[in-house]
């Protein structure tokens, strides 16, 4: 099982820059695709962007151009740079992996407990 952390939520004024982080541990024998979903509130979870193990990246059409994954395979981590911010990103923000647990095994999916990002206009 993979358990993630994330951090770097918080409250900025709109046109802020905000960083956030995913740390994953635990049985990682790969991590294949590393991403980012965000929830509003009253709204379903969106899809924000995901980077592949080979460096691959894919993004929401709202947020091109503003937002930036990247990862680091050496820490097990991904991180997502989110500069000019709008109150329209205020949601809470997802961590998602996924992962094989052993040479040959299928793939997992884990997420991370979230965290809170809000933008004041």
């Amino acid at each position: 099982q993979v358990h993630l952390v994330e951090s770097g939520g918080d409250l900025v004024q709109a046109g802020g820059s905000l960083r956030l982080s995913c740390a994953a541990s635990g049985s990682i024998f790969r991590l294949n695709y590393m991403g980012w979903y965000r929830q509003a509130p009253g709204k379903q979870r969106d899809f924000v962007a995901t980077v592949t193990n080979g460096g691959t990246t894919n993004y929401a059409d709202s947020v091109k151009g503003r937002f930036t994954i990247s990862r680091d395979n050496a820490k097990n981590t991904v991180y997502l740079q989110m500069n000019s911010l709008k109150p329209d990103d205020t949601a809470v923000y997802y961590c998602n992996v996924d992962y094989q647990n052993r040479y040959g095994s299928r793939s997992f999916s884990s997420w991370g407990q979230g965290t809170q990002v809000t933008v004041s206009s």
